[in-house]
């Protein structure tokens, strides 16, 4: 029956394990997930790193084969938008003025690109978010060999170090005062400029982009500062805001993302949330938050499950993210900017092979950790992390000591 169905509005992590998990939780109606892109479902964080780097298929890297939906009995609808939500008919208006009813609605929209305004004025120039976006970046690298990067954040710095793999020249512009501002320390910005700078990429830091300059593509960026940087391709990595229109627009409460509580339920009964569309209440560091994470999605996305299956399960889960740049594996824990204090574990002025851990503190408790090629560290970090374990800075810069070791210090 229609009227039990449940529709999860999104094809990516967050929807996919809500669905899977819904099915686990011993729900027994229609399930239907709605993707408003034309491919099964598919791991986002690949795009920038391997995927684009490598020969690797788009079917290599999805979330689930196609048989684990059919046996799931989840139907995937393909190519499909949602315009509008009545909460009050329960019923959902697609593009093509289709209506669907639904018992219970999760929306895990996702989060969208901050984009310029010349961006879509000029054929070499490039956002990254979806696969259709990388399958046409990868098909455009041919015979590239200059390339602008506007942002220092993750995304702009995977590409560069994809591009510096094809041998492209590679600048990076951005505003900020130095690489990765946002998210991360003093210290981890400069150990990452300079990993990139040891591969040949050039920064303009504190420096905006006036506009772009060419015909049917880019020849010139010129920057607010009145250097003209020549290049073949640009790469526009400016960063996402979470998708709260449609959730606005039907009366839901609203922030910076979809408001949910600690059952990833909206201001409105049947509706849930989970991923990078919402605003939740973390309560390892009691503070609200949005954030852009593939783990959020996923234990989001299964903890919506739980609930809209009609059990109990509150999210308490601790964020994390890694990178992959050149030959170094970046693993980061928590939430650093909280911190009153930084440890430095082993030498983060050195090589990448070696490695090291920044390890922060709030009044000697444990909070974040960012982690280069150091997995024993990244792993105990987590356990200390949601232990509250407070830990003398001497503890853990003594390398002597195994990091799982650390608990018995405290």
């Amino acid at each position: 029956m229609s009227e039990n169905r449940c529709v999860i509005v999104g094809g990516s992590h967050a929807g996919v394990s809500l669905a899977i998990q819904l099915r686990r939780e011993g729900w027994s109606h229609d399930i239907l997930l709605l993707n408003d892109e034309v491919e099964l479902p598919y791991h986002r964080p690949p795009l920038s790193k391997d995927f684009l780097g490598s020969e690797k298929t788009l079917d290599e890297i999805r979330l689930r084969p196609a048989k684990v939906f059919e046996q799931s009995r989840i139907k995937l609808s393909f190519n499909t938008n949602v315009i509008s939500i009545d909460t009050d008919r329960k019923t959902l208006v697609l593009d093509g003025n289709e209506n669907l009813q639904y018992g219970k609605l999760a929306l895990c929209v996702g989060s969208k690109l901050k984009r310029i305004p010349q961006g879509d004025q000029f054929k070499n120039v490039f956002y990254l978010r979806t696969a259709a976006d990388a399958q046409k970046i990868k098909r455009s690298l041919h015979q590239k060999k200059r390339a602008v990067v506007i942002g220092a954040g993750y995304i702009g710095l995977e590409i560069s170090a994809v591009l510096r793999q094809f041998g492209i020249e590679v600048t990076i512009v951005d505003l900020a005062d130095r690489v990765l501002e946002r998210v991360t320390s003093q210290y981890f910005s400069q150990y990452v400029q300079k990993l990139h700078e040891e591969h040949g990429v050039n920064f303009m830091m504190k420096t905006g982009v006036s506009h772009l300059e060419g015909d049917t593509e880019v020849k010139y960026v010129i920057c607010e500062n009145g250097e003209k940087l020549a290049c073949d391709i640009v790469f526009i990595g400016i960063g996402v805001t979470p998708n709260v229109e449609l959730a606005k627009k039907a009366g839901l409460k609203v922030g910076k993302g979809i408001i949910v509580d600690e059952r990833c339920q909206t201001s409105e009964e049947d509706i849930y949330a989970a991923g990078d569309c919402t605003q939740h209440y973390n309560s390892f560091y009691d503070k609200t938050i949005t954030l852009e994470s593939v783990q959020n999605a996923n234990d989001q996305g299964r903890c919506a499950a739980t609930n809209i299956a009609g059990n109990h399960k509150n999210y308490e889960s601790l964020p994390w993210f890694w990178s992959d740049q050149y030959d170094s594996k970046i693993q980061m824990v928590g939430l650093n900017n909280v911190a009153d204090e930084v440890v430095v574990r082993g030498d983060f002025t050195a090589s990448e092979k070696n490695g090291f851990a920044l390890f922060y503190l709030k009044e000697s408790r444990i909070v974040a950790a960012d982690c280069v090629n150091r997995p024993k560290e990244f792993a105990s970090a987590k356990q200390l992390i949601q232990g509250k374990v407070r830990l003398d800075a001497n503890t853990i810069g003594d390398e002597s000591i195994d990091p799982f070791k650390f608990k018995d210090y405290a």
